[in-house]
């Protein structure tokens, strides 16, 4: 969801420099509750990743240039709220041997495989992200326009499963 936001933050932005983009409007393009986003949306300003503005003509803008916010500064803005992989809620039974061990090597291996995304997302810029989806949005535009695509539709969800409003990264 916060990749999203400033996703369109930063592809929307230029084509009104300095106009605020709102709550409201992200949660439309996110398929959300406005509330939700601004969620997000102020762990985003505590990390200095955008700046928020109140009252009328209010709303968020990007509090720096595309090409200094990484992906990674995104999710560390985002980290502390949840883990990347599922661990166990309390931990394995203390008493049994099979499960210390499984659980320190998960441990290790989550490690592992976070460190390796952190990289990943390091060597990527919100600029990455504006370009590429910049270079889509006409062919997807033409497309809507043309009754192809339904990018406002929601994805279906079984019956009784709450769509889930906080992920890691993709908040």
């Amino acid at each position: 969801m916060a990749l999203h936001a400033l996703g369109m933050i930063a592809v929307e932005g230029p084509k009104a420099p300095g106009a605020p983009i709102t709550s409201e409007a992200l949660a439309a393009s996110i398929n959300t509750n406005p509330v939700v986003v601004r969620r997000v949306l102020a762990d985003l300003r505590r990390a200095g990743l955008v700046e928020t503005r109140r009252g009328v003509g209010g709303g968020v803008v990007l509090a720096r240039r595309p090409e200094r916010i990484t992906l990674q500064a995104v999710w560390e803005a985002l980290e502390s709220q949840e883990q990347l992989f599922g661990r166990h809620p309390s931990g394995p039974n203390p008493a049994c041997p099979v499960g210390r061990c499984v659980a320190e090597y998960l441990e290790g291996l989550y490690g592992d495989a976070e460190a390796a995304l952190k990289a990943s997302l390091g060597e990527r810029t919100l600029a990455d992200l504006q370009r590429d989806v910049a270079a889509h949005l006409p062919a997807a535009r033409t497309a809507c326009a043309r009754g192809e695509a339904a990018p406002t539709s929601r994805r279906a969800r079984p019956p009784g499963r709450r769509r889930a409003t906080r992920t890691a990264i993709g908040r």
